[in-house]
């Protein structure tokens, strides 16, 4: 047997996305990593697969790390499957809404050939992250690696911890990064966000991203980033991220207001797979 797939990435977060509108398609924790195998597969950060809709949206889209877990949200991932759908002549909407596990998510193509795509709103208590706290805080105090570190907590559909560095390009994202993703205070473990302050309206991040380790861009960690800034008071209502793949901009007026994201999706190849 033989799977159709396509290659994608936003900023180079990479992905492999699967069509189970066309046909259907059956995806294990087997395959995904298969998928996932630099060496003996595809290569990817994440598996994305679009499957017909599911209640008020135009399509249901899931998302699996390379190591086989499914999870939550994925903001460079939305923005792909939105190109996606587009490009494959699947809708000829320039608005699409998907349904994910984290709820509905709402992209917009724009005219630039970027993507824009509406985030929900932050999540700040700490049983909706879920993180262990007895309280909300914007900062709170957590030990990992033999010291203790200040962290804002947040859900963008996904558990995000962000930590506040000096100079990101020498933060211990490989060393801290798997030890916070794994602590006990974050149940469903937690994508890992390096945040350096540059001006009110840019930051540089790097995202040790749960179940596949530091990827060049996170659009969540992006958000969640300038989601906890703005909580302290220090980022302005829009945002650069610059991250090692490249930039994004986050707008977010605060409160109950959505968060916005924006930025590339492009295509790098399509491909088959022998099964």
């Amino acid at each position: 047997m033989t799977l159709e797939f396509t290659k994608m990435h936003g900023l180079g977060n990479d992905f492999v996305v699967l069509d189970g509108v066309s046909s259907s398609v059956s995806v294990d924790g087997d395959l995904v990593r298969l998928l996932g195998d630099r060496h003996r597969g595809v290569g990817c950060d994440q598996v994305l697969l679009i499957e017909p809709a599911a209640g008020a949206a135009d399509f249901s889209y899931r998302i699996f790390n390379a190591d086989g877990g499914e999870v939550e949200q994925c903001g460079n991932g939305a923005r792909c499957v939105a190109r996606f759908v587009r490009d494959r002549g699947l809708t000829d909407a320039d608005r699409i809404a998907f349904s994910t596990l984290a709820g509905m998510i709402r992209t917009q193509l724009i005219p630039d050939g970027r993507v824009a795509v509406d985030m929900g709103v932050p999540r700040f208590e700490p049983p909706e992250i879920p993180f262990d706290a007895p309280e909300r805080a914007d900062r709170y105090a957590l030990e990992a690696g033999g010291a203790t570190w200040e962290i804002g907590a947040v859900s963008m559909g996904n558990p995000h911890a962000v930590l506040f560095v000096d100079d990101v390009e020498h933060a211990p994202v490989t060393e801290l990064g798997p030890v916070i993703e794994h602590h006990p205070r974050f149940p469903r473990r937690a994508n890992v966000g390096f945040m350096q302050m540059i001006d009110p309206a840019r930051i540089a991040l790097r995202v040790w991203e749960r179940g596949a380790g530091e990827t060049a861009a996170c659009g969540t960690g992006a958000c969640a980033a300038v989601a906890v800034g703005r909580r302290l008071g220090w980022l302005d209502a829009s945002v650069t991220v610059a991250l090692p793949g490249g930039e994004l901009v986050i707008d977010w007026a605060g409160a109950d207001n959505p968060l916005w994201m924006t930025g590339a999706a492009e295509t790098a190849f399509h491909g088959t797979l022998a099964r």
